[in-house]
């Protein structure tokens, strides 16, 4: 069956995915939304039965049966749908049998529940972000006005001593005073502006890929990259997404450094791809770029994934837990999103950033 070229356009511009099957639920075609939850082309599809799609789905497919036999619509929620390679899928959807030119066929709607709750998750942890950089703002300077002053009074203190040893106790107090503000501004995080132009997203991750290589040799590390040359120019700020990338690359370093890490080798992989008809921090873009750091560690644990974004969370113990935060916050300020998804052996960082259409 062939679609007119502008009813296959607005099919490809929703955020459903939406699939025709014919009278045997065979596939005639998959809208862009379609291709990228099931993971599969149009052109691949084609005249595939959705049983060879969707796996261990006897029911679901009876349901589809049933309601072409009916003629009656049918909506299911909540279900949970195993792709051929492996994916789970938690969606509702919706079957409607229909007519056209004799041919009877079935319009199947799938819904992500994945995808709205993630955008619900990011939606909050952005909030709450926010608000707890302003609390984490107020408070530092609170801070540095005392240190402050506790650094003048050492300065004035060290001119009236005239005996060396005790202007070493006064040295003391004003290089601690010293780090604690550095401290506190990287806490707080720069206001600085985004200094935004046309960049090429592998430039930024090559850098980061250099910055890095060095510090894994001899450690049994193994830094590999998987790009997609497609992905246009990006408008960005290249110093700023290459301390979030560096902060998220060292991050894997250091849990496959652990002493919980089990592998003889641990491995980093940096991996691009372009993403079409994404929703990015609750808004839907007809173009956006994945940028991945994963790691074969020993995972996150299941208690602080939820917080792993806020100032202060580590899971190392010495750790300052604001690399990640202040990722989170350059990207925020890029308009995309960061999520992260780990079980052991297995961690992924994913950052998506809208492209701008020209």
């Amino acid at each position: 069956m062939t679609l007119n070229n502008i009813h296959k356009r607005l099919l490809d511009n929703l955020k459903t995915a939406v699939l025709l099957l014919d009278s045997d639920l065979r596939l005639c075609f998959l809208n862009i939304a379609a291709e990228n939850m099931l993971e599969v082309s149009d052109n691949k599809a084609r005249q595939l039965f959705i049983g060879e799609i969707l796996v261990n789905a006897a029911e679901d497919i009876g349901e589809m049966q049933t309601a072409l036999s009916k003629k009656r619509s049918f909506t299911k929620r909540q279900v949970q749908l195993n792709l051929i390679h492996g994916k789970e899928l938690a969606v509702d959807y919706t079957i409607n049998p229909f007519e056209a030119d004799g041919q009877e066929l079935v319009l199947l709607e799938l819904t992500s529940l994945q995808h709205s709750h993630r955008i619900s998750k990011e939606e909050s942890l952005s909030s709450t972000h926010a608000t707890t950089r302003e609390l984490v703002r107020g408070l530092g300077h609170e801070i540095k006005n005392p240190l402050g002053g506790i650094r003048g009074a050492a300065q004035l203190l060290a001119q009236e001593l005239n005996d060396e040893e005790l202007k070493d106790y006064t040295n003391v107090i004003i290089e601690e005073a010293d780090r604690l503000r550095k401290l506190v501004d990287r806490l707080v995080g720069s206001r600085k502006p985004l200094e935004l132009r046309q960049i090429n997203i592998h430039e930024v991750m090559e850098r980061v890929r250099s910055l890095v290589e060095a510090e894994v040799s001899g450690k049994g590390i193994s830094l590999t990259r998987d790009y997609d040359p497609s992905i246009p120019p990006l408008l960005a700020d290249p110093e700023q997404l290459i301390q979030a990338m560096l902060n998220i690359v060292r991050n894997a370093m250091q849990a496959l450094s652990s002493p919980s890490a089990e592998h003889d080798l641990g491995t980093i992989e940096l991996r691009t791809r372009i993403v079409r008809n994404a929703t990015v921090g609750a808004k839907f873009r007809k173009l956006a770029v994945s940028m991945e750091v994963i790691d074969n560690g020993p995972g996150i644990p299941e208690e602080m994934i939820g917080n792993i974004f806020y100032p202060m969370i580590s899971g190392r113990a010495d750790g300052t837990g604001l690399g990640l935060s202040i990722t989170h916050s350059i990207i925020s300020l890029h308009k995309g999103m960061i999520e992260v998804e780990s079980k052991p052996g297995a961690t992924c960082f994913k950052v998506t950033l809208p492209i701008e259409e020209s």
